[in-house]
């Protein structure tokens, strides 16, 4: 199957817009880029570029496709069933946001990546964590005092409470077999879970130190959810890969990030729409998180400022799922608010989060490369926020089929 894209203007990340290009697309890959006219199959599909703009589509590189706010009161409320069908929605409008791959840091399954490699329905790619690993009154351990827990559990989808060296060695063990990718663990307190705070490192450097040690044995980064300073010393220096979240680093501590090769996902959108568009009046802990976020959102631009003036390594993220999906590409705007350039924010969703995931032919528009591309309507190395607004992403293709 060939596609054939004529007159677009093409984006790359540090390089020049190049202009009035065609682009020859066959079966999931792009073929030839030229200036010129392009020989292609009596079958193929023309697509007119109109003097569009064309990029990599981008990998968001944290988020939660099945969920819908994390509500404990929805976990309790709503048949298993739910938690599957919710990915149908969630997923069209990631891919409708210009995302075509996404790294999950919790709650979906096998199924999901199944589901996608089969077309039965219009998703992103996927890389599974499946579920966190969270010690007993950690964040994310959904036992309420109430005796209830509400961790979401059914055949295949292994809890993710452990403590202790042969737990934690255990329980990465059965993550892996559950079709992992990676291994997500919770190292610090969090926001949305009511009986921890964000400033509080969670696992001991033991435990941290064996999940790295039988990760690595079979080829898989781990990477750490952590608003804690302690916590993010603990992770890097246990070999962690990647920092998720990272509100209370300092400079010292990106200073190490970068000589030890740790990125840092940031998920700035996530606490700002939050606080700024609260939590649903029937959340009994809403008070509770809003206090919190107050204190995060203060410091955590500033801080995350401070990462990237010492050079760490910066992936886009957006922790979609507790908060609505569909609004990933506004991560962007953050991501220059805090001293980015345009190119630096396209990069760290597209080339730079590609090689994260060791994808060597992924991320940008080029001979050879997966033809995961987007085009939309105005120049974004003029304007980032262009890309906020889901209306000016005309096209989305994934694998060299056309899903939007």
């Amino acid at each position: 199957m060939q596609t054939l894209i004529e007159n677009v203007n093409i984006i790359n990340p540090f390089e020049e817009v190049k202009t009035n290009q065609n682009v020859l697309i066959e079966d999931n890959l792009i073929k030839e880029i030229s200036s010129d006219k392009i020989a292609a199959k009596n079958n193929v599909n023309v697509l007119d570029g109109n003097d569009n703009y064309l990029l990599s589509g981008f990998i968001d590189c944290h988020c939660h496709i099945f969920a819908k706010g994390f509500h404990k009161e929805e976990n309790m409320a709503n048949p298993l069933g739910i938690h599957f069908y919710n990915a149908v929605p969630h997923s069209l409008q990631t891919i409708n946001a210009g995302v075509t791959s996404i790294r999950d840091c919790g709650s979906a399954d096998l199924s999901f990546k199944l589901a996608q490699q089969r077309n039965l329905f219009t998703a992103p790619k996927i890389y599974l964590s499946i579920t966190p690993l969270v010690m007993t009154g950690g964040h994310f351990d959904l036992l309420l005092p109430s005796g209830f827990d509400m961790e979401i559990m059914y055949p295949g989808f292994p809890k993710g409470r452990c403590d202790g060296i042969e737990e934690v060695l255990k329980k990465t063990r059965e993550v892996k077999r559950a079709g992992a990718d990676f291994i997500k663990v919770m190292a610090s307190g969090g926001v949305l879970t009511t009986n921890t705070s964000p400033e509080f490192a969670q696992f001991n450097k033991k435990e941290l130190k064996t999940i790295v040690k039988e990760a690595s044995a079979n080829d898989m980064k781990v990477s750490a959810h952590c608003h804690s300073l302690k916590g993010m010393n603990n992770c890097i220096d246990a070999g962690f890969s990647s920092i998720e979240h990272a509100t209370f680093i300092d400079k010292k501590t990106a200073c190490k990030m970068v000589k030890k090769n740790v990125s840092l996902v940031p998920t700035l959108l996530v606490h700002q729409f939050l606080y700024k568009n609260g939590f649903p009046a029937w959340d009994s802990y809403a008070e509770e998180k809003t206090q919190k976020l107050k204190e995060i959102v203060k410091v955590h631009k500033e801080n995350i400022s401070i990462a990237y003036e010492e050079g760490v390594n910066i992936l886009m993220g957006t922790d979609s799922g507790v908060i609505p999906h569909g609004h990933n590409l506004e991560e962007l705007i953050h991501l220059t608010d805090i001293g980015m350039s345009a190119d630096e924010a396209i990069a760290s969703g597209t080339i730079k989060a590609a090689q994260y995931l060791n994808q060597d032919n992924l991320g940008l528009v080029k001979e050879n490369y997966i033809a995961d591309l987007i085009l939309v309507n105005s120049n974004p190395l003029d304007d980032v926020s262009i890309l906020s607004d889901n209306d000016n992403i005309l096209n989305v293709m994934q694998d060299g089929r056309i899903v939007k």
